[in-house]
């Protein structure tokens, strides 16, 4: 299916060897996954998203994007299609307002269903939807959540309330769709819904079933003599539930560097708040609401 790689740091920094240069960097990974691109990255608060139906192994576009990418936060995706044509509109990241949304997966039986999961999103959101995805409709789901609990451009938004609608999203989806497939190699037609989200302040990684690996540490910082952001949570392993790291990246595929990777567990997330301060949800756990 499709690649995901999500950053979020303390720092701008440049992405250029995670999306092109590294051995297994989004490019190369491009060549099985052929079916367009697209990267999001953050200036002054605001999303810039540039995307493209080509392979991005092939397309110069990509290569100059990523080479000029200096952000906090950067969400990136390269596309093997189950739903939906190739074009431009189909393409992730998926955008609305601050947020940005790239999904790896599939949505089991769409066709039949798509017409009740449009529905149940709120009239306000649902004109958004401009595409034939069953990504953008998860998407705009889980949009839909979240407005009921707070207001979608407030950048504030609260980490635990984001990891709450997904919950009540997925819950909503998997009562159509049939539950999550746990295994990465599964059918393609089985329901996957393995996704990032940001606003360029919070960003939330979901495990549903295609593989998700995080970071929010290197084994040693190739960089740690000169850089005026290095401190010890750079070097040292994450919490176990919650605290305050320098950088959380997310990867379909763990990267080649000195990057400590750890694999998501089925219906486990991940997410950073504009503190970065870090916050597990595991699966089959209660969200904490009062950890905002």
């Amino acid at each position: 299916m499709c690649r995901i790689f999500g950053f979020r740091s303390v720092m701008q920094s440049g992405v250029h060897r995670s999306l092109v240069s590294a051995d297994n960097a989004l490019m190369q990974q491009s060549c099985r996954h052929p079916d367009g691109w697209g990267v999001a990255y953050y200036v002054a608060n605001a999303p810039h998203v540039i995307k493209s139906a080509s392979a991005a192994v092939s397309d110069h576009l990509f290569r100059h994007v990523s080479g000029i990418v200096t952000s906090e936060t950067v969400l990136a995706h390269i596309r093997k299609a189950t739903q939906g044509e190739l074009s431009t509109i189909n393409t992730h990241p998926f955008q609305f307002g601050a947020w940005v949304f790239a999904h790896n997966g599939n949505i089991a039986g769409f066709d039949g269903i798509r017409d009740q999961l449009v529905a149940r999103v709120p009239p306000i959101l649902r004109r958004f939807i401009l595409g034939k995805t069953d990504s953008e409709v998860l998407f705009y789901s889980i949009l839909g959540k979240m407005q009921q609990r707070h207001e979608l451009h407030r950048p504030g938004f609260p980490l635990a309330e984001v990891a709450s609608a997904v919950r009540e999203a997925l819950v909503e989806i998997e009562s159509l769709a049939g539950p999550c497939h746990t295994d990465n190699d599964g059918p393609p037609h089985e329901t996957y819904l393995t996704f990032v989200l940001t606003n360029g302040h919070v960003m939330l990684g979901h495990q549903g079933g295609k593989q998700l690996f995080f970071s929010a540490h290197k084994q040693r910082c190739p960089e740690r003599e000169t850089c005026a952001f290095y401190s010890g949570e750079c070097e040292r392993p994450p919490p176990p539930e919650r605290g305050f790291v320098s950088h959380l990246i997310f990867s379909s595929e763990p990267l080649h560097g000195d990057n400590v990777w750890i694999p998501l567990c089925p219906g486990d997330m991940v997410g950073a708040d504009g503190r970065m301060q870090m916050q597990r949800f595991r699966a089959g756990e209660p969200v904490d609401r009062r950890a905002h």
